[in-house]
């Protein structure tokens, strides 16, 4: 069995290490002192592992495992490894089929099945499970949804599930199958981020990684940066920003304070848990920081020639692989390739999206958690943390 180490007052395990929340996750816990971390991912990300190891490496234990194969979660999360753990955050999702699918549902709920399956019969010293969606929640890549009518709506926590779709969101399955496993037993959360930013090389939707990877090669080839999508996209907020630190910081706070514990304890309302927006909480417009953006990446951004609803990056950037390569070599970076940073189709849908997915944060602010970050902030933090990852130039 697992030996209880007293000089850590909790213990963590990350599903989802190498992400953009996880690695934060990690970090944070690390740096208290008080906490052990079991870090799960599939892989590791060869610079996470030396930013949470030089905090503290004795604190610190990685486990390699595809939580989609079910032999393999219940040797990799025995009892013997993770009998000790006092709080889970899944921070983690199965992204090989598209959003909104059947495929997408099944696979995510199959990855969290295995798990609880692997870690429930023995987990004594269980006291929160946090778990991270999102803002998407609120919407479906699927009918009515996306109309025009919606195009203002700010949504808060009790907002209900989107019944288009067929009810595919993966995030249901996750929320329905914790609260068949874990209602009467063990108190839960749900955090729910808009579009993330930190730094990782494991993370398809990686906001930072894209931008960055974009402004080295407009740099490199003296090409004009441009903000390529819609006009509504460029000059109103569509897409609450979620700094990593912040969510990170909200996984926390909603573990193990008090009073949320209280509240999302199974005899309080009855149910046993509760959901919280993470987000940043200052508006922005993608217009009103994009030139400081470029002069960040050392580009001269003319304020003339950043809008433009013709380009798109998935095109412009699809041949650019190679160019990439010269980069990484020229500046001494981590071998990567384009894609393992970089996700242009999900840029140009990001600057092109139909409708507004802005959430109201009053629910966490209320309860004590005011941590608010601004988007240009934030975005300037993780570049610099991506640089000294030597992931970007």
């Amino acid at each position: 069995m697992a030996v209880n180490d007293k000089r850590y007052r909790n213990v963590a395990a990350i599903f989802g290490v190498t992400g953009l929340v996880g690695k934060e996750l990690a970090r944070k816990l690390l740096s208290t002192r008080k906490w052990k971390v079991y870090g799960i991912a599939r892989n590791r990300d060869s610079c996470s592992n030396n930013r949470i190891m030089n905090i503290e490496g004795e604190a610190y234990h990685f486990i390699s495992c595809d939580l989609l194969n079910p032999k393999e979660t219940q040797e990799k999360l025995s009892p013997d490894v993770l009998d000790d753990v006092t709080h889970i955050f899944w921070v983690t999702w199965a992204s090989q089929f598209p959003l909104d699918t059947r495929e997408c549902f099944d696979e995510n709920k199959a990855m969290m099945s295995n798990v609880l399956n692997a870690i429930l019969p023995f987990s004594k010293a269980l006291k929160h499970f946090s778990l991270q969606t999102g803002v998407k929640h609120y919407v479906s890549l699927q009918g009515p949804i996306f109309e025009r009518l919606d195009k203002d709506r700010v949504y808060r926590e009790d907002s209900p599930r989107v019944a288009s779709g067929n009810g595919r969101n993966f995030y249901y399955g996750l929320e329905d199958l914790l609260q068949e496993r874990l209602v009467g037993k063990v108190p839960w959360s749900i955090q729910r981020p808009g579009l993330i930013l930190g730094s990782s090389q494991r993370t398809i939707y990686n906001f930072i990684g894209s931008l960055c990877v974009y402004g080295a090669i407009c740099k490199h080839l003296s090409l004009p940066f441009v903000f390529g999508g819609t006009k509504e996209c460029w000059e109103e907020m569509y897409i609450d920003i979620s700094d990593a630190r912040l969510v990170a910081d909200q996984h926390i706070w909603a573990a193990t304070t008090q009073e949320i514990s209280m509240i999302t304890s199974s005899t309080s309302r009855g149910r046993g848990w509760e959901a919280f927006n993470a987000i940043n909480g200052e508006g922005y417009t993608w217009m009103g920081i994009w030139r400081d953006i470029g002069i960040k990446f050392g580009l001269e951004v003319p304020e003339e020639n950043m809008f433009s609803e013709d380009f798109m990056f998935s095109s412009a950037m699809s041949d650019k692989g190679s160019v990439w390569d010269e980069i990484v070599v020229k500046e001494g970076l981590v071998d990567t390739k384009m894609e393992d940073l970089a996700n242009w189709g999900f840029i140009d849908v990001l600057f092109r999206c139909p409708v507004k997915m802005l959430a109201a944060r009053e629910k966490v602010y209320e309860l004590g958690f005011k941590t608010k970050y601004q988007a240009l902030d934030s975005i300037s933090y993780w570049i610099d943390v991506m640089r000294a990852d030597r992931l970007v130039p």
